[in-house]
This record gives structure tokens, sequence and C-alpha cells, in this order.
């Protein structure tokens, strides 16, 4: 099925021509996932593929595989430039494949939006009570707020000593659950890669739905598949192995919320709460950002990670 190996498409890059994008192109496996190509992506794509193939040629130099992470907040465009990415390997001969890690938390999403909360609170409450500063009054209160969801709403604080109390430490204990491996499965997934790049013909890759019962597996045949694109927000996480080139779409908290409120993808997506949460993934992200090869603006402009601390910076 190939014509060309990554060793043949490194020596032939400095000729190559982006392919023309007309109509739908395969893109990730999360079921249910929407994926829009616009201009913006294809630009992105564009700058990225060049730089990214001597690499992938470079990384794939004892196996003949490469994997791919491509990460950043979920307002950043990371299924579109995958699939694109994906796409651009694909037509210059060379088998590629786009795995979500969006199949791969513990929980389907609805049972794990309920435990994040879970976990906010009771380390509020936690907080409180090694504060002195739970009472019955501050319980009832706080209940109140439960009611209304706006327990972790910053203004209300102000004038509530308690209640800061309660979201600073409900912070932090949502801070070490968001990304860790109590959260994502990152062991089925690194020992996905593991057989891939060990060089396995079929692969069994999960499914997982937004319903308890929309879980599955699929056998993916992998024979002619050099490079493996894996796009998710994680994907350049210390918990993840084996990812040999991790790629960065930067954006910011802001930009992340207005691109999931168009998708639609889960409700209340103005709340306090999911600031907080999209605010504690990008740290996530610049944390880990120094181990990029490749980092993308926004705007789509090429960043040095020093570039990228000072964008983030005046952010």
């Amino acid at each position: 099925m190939n014509t060309r190996t990554l060793f043949d498409l490194a020596g032939e890059i400095a000729d190559w021509i982006p392919p023309v994008i007309e109509g739908e192109i395969p893109h990730g496996d999360m079921p249910g996932d929407k994926v829009e190509i616009g201009q913006g992506h294809i630009d992105k794509a564009n700058t990225i593929f060049p730089l990214l193939v001597p690499m992938a040629a470079q990384a794939a130099e004892k196996t003949g595989r490469c994997v791919i992470a491509v990460c950043g907040g979920s307002g950043v465009g990371k299924s579109e430039t995958a699939s694109l990415l994906s796409h651009y390997f694909r037509s210059a001969g060379v088998g590629a494949y786009t795995l979500s890690g969006d199949n791969y938390p513990r929980r389907i999403p609805m049972y794990n939006d309920a435990e994040r909360v879970r976990v906010f609170r009771v380390g509020g409450m936690r907080g409180m009570l090694d504060a002195g500063a739970y009472t019955e009054e501050t319980g009832a209160a706080l209940r109140k707020l439960w009611a209304d969801e706006s327990d972790a709403d910053p203004k209300l604080a102000a004038d509530k000593p308690w209640l800061a109390v309660y979201q600073a430490e409900g912070r932090k204990a949502l801070a070490g659950y968001l990304g860790t491996s109590l959260e994502q499965d990152y062991e089925e997934l690194s020992a996905i890669i593991a057989r891939f790049k060990a060089g396995a013909d079929k692969l069994w890759l999960k499914r997982m739905g937004r319903t308890e019962d929309a879980r599955w597996y699929e056998e993916v045949d992998m024979s002619d598949t050099a490079v493996l694109v894996i796009e998710w927000t994680h994907g350049n996480s210390d918990y993840l192995e084996r990812v040999d080139i991790p790629i960065l779409l930067n954006s910011t908290p802001e930009e992340t919320r207005a691109h999931r409120r168009s998708r639609a993808r889960d409700g209340k997506t103005d709340s306090a709460f999911t600031t907080m949460v999209l605010e504690i993934e990008q740290k996530e992200l610049d944390s880990c950002a120094h181990k990029a090869k490749i980092i993308i603006a926004k705007s789509g402009e090429l960043l040095s990670y020093a570039q990228y601390r000072a964008l983030m910076g005046e952010a």
C-alpha cells in the first residue's frame, strides 16, 4: 500500500506541495466527534508538515514507525490538524492513522464530569474543616451554592472568607485529579503505542461514546501504517509513554471555552467550574510545553519555546 517510506519522504520534502483538500477526509476515531476543517487548520498543517517529516524519519530509524501527538486545549483544532497531518502522510504514500485520546478516560464523560465535581467539593470541604472555617451555618450556605451550581464562582467569595478557603482547597484537589492517571487510562494507551512500535499488524483500539453501554473495541489493520497520530489534550503528558514527537497547538482558556461552546460538546461551557477546569488544564499543558518538538500559536505562527513562554506570560 505504501509507495514510500518516511525516509524517502524526508528526502523529498523540500519539493513537497500540499495536496488540495476536497470534501471530507478521514479523521480521528472518537465516536460522534465533529471535525470541521477550515483554512486556519490547513495553514497550521502546512506549516507543521515540512518540519515534521524529517523528525518522523529520524524517530522511525529503528522500527520504521513513528508516534506523533497533537496536543493543546480543546479550542485549538487538534482533531482537524491531526486529521490533516495523517491525510498529508497518506497522500504522500506513507500510511498513517489518527487515534483520539478521548477514547481513553477511565469514565464516560457524564460520570467523569460528576467525579470532577465530587473531587472539587470534597477537597473544598476538607480544606474548610482543616482551616476551622466549617460551621453549621457555612455548611448550610455551601449546600445552597451547590443547588444552583455556583460554589466555584470566585466573585461570590469576595466577602466570604470561608468560601475562598473552600474554592482554593477544592481547586487544589481538582488539580490532583485532572489529567492524571486517576482520570485518564495512560497505561492502556501507552501499551497500544508500545505494540504499534513493536510492529503489530493489528491493534484492538477502544471506542467510547457518551453512555455507559457505548464502549467497545475495534480491530484496526496497521500493517501498512508507519505513522500513528494521537490527537489529545494530554498527548504531551509525562504519564504517556513512547511518544516520539509532541506537537503543541497553543490556546488560552477563553479560546478553548469559545470553541467548546461552538461545538456544543458539553453543557455549561460558561460556568465558573468549567473555567476552572480549563485553567487547570492550561497549567498542565504549560508544565509539559518544554518537551514539545513543534509549537504553533493560535494564529498559526511557529513558536520557539522562549517565544511561547513570552506569549503565555502576556496572556
